[in-house]
C-alpha cells in the first residue's frame, strides 16, 4: 500500500490548480515508507499537452521515488509519453485530473499499473 502524506496532497492539488490549464509535473521524494515531499525540477516546463521534467538536474537522491504531473481534463489514465516516462524513473507516479481534489488522485507503478493508496 503507498502511503502518502495529506499535507502533500493539498500542496499538489494547490500547485495543480495554479498551473491550470497547463499541467503541474514534479518528482516525489519519500521519507519513513511516506511520500511526503515534491521535488521541483530545474528547466522544468509546464505546457497544455504535456510537461517536461528532467531528471538529469537532480542530485543524487535515493529518497525520491517517482513522479506526479497533472492532467487538466478529467482522464487519469498515463499516456503512452507516460508511461515511457514511468518506466525509466522511479515506482510510484502520481496522476492528478481536474479539478484535483482528493478523488482525483491516480496512482501507477513504472509499468503503469494502477497502485491501492491511502492518504495519511
Amino acid at each position: 500500500m503507498i502511503r502518502i502524506d495529506n499535507d502533500l496532497i493539498d500542496f499538489i492539488s494547490n500547485a495543480a490548480k495554479n498551473t491550470y490549464p497547463n499541467e503541474f509535473a514534479a518528482f516525489l521524494r519519500e521519507d519513513k515508507g511516506i511520500i511526503s515531499e515534491v521535488v521541483l525540477s530545474p528547466f522544468s516546463i509546464f505546457g497544455k499537452n504535456s510537461s517536461t521534467i528532467s531528471h538529469f538536474s537532480l542530485p543524487i537522491d535515493h529518497t525520491i521515488i517517482g513522479s506526479v504531473h497533472s492532467h487538466p481534463g478529467r482522464n487519469g489514465n498515463p499516456s503512452e509519453g507516460d508511461l515511457n516516462f514511468f518506466s525509466r524513473y522511479g515506482k510510484v507516479h502520481i496522476i492528478v485530473r481536474y479539478p484535483y481534489e482528493q478523488d482525483d488522485y491516480f496512482v501507477y507503478s513504472r509499468s503503469g499499473e494502477s497502485l491501492e493508496y491511502e492518504i495519511i
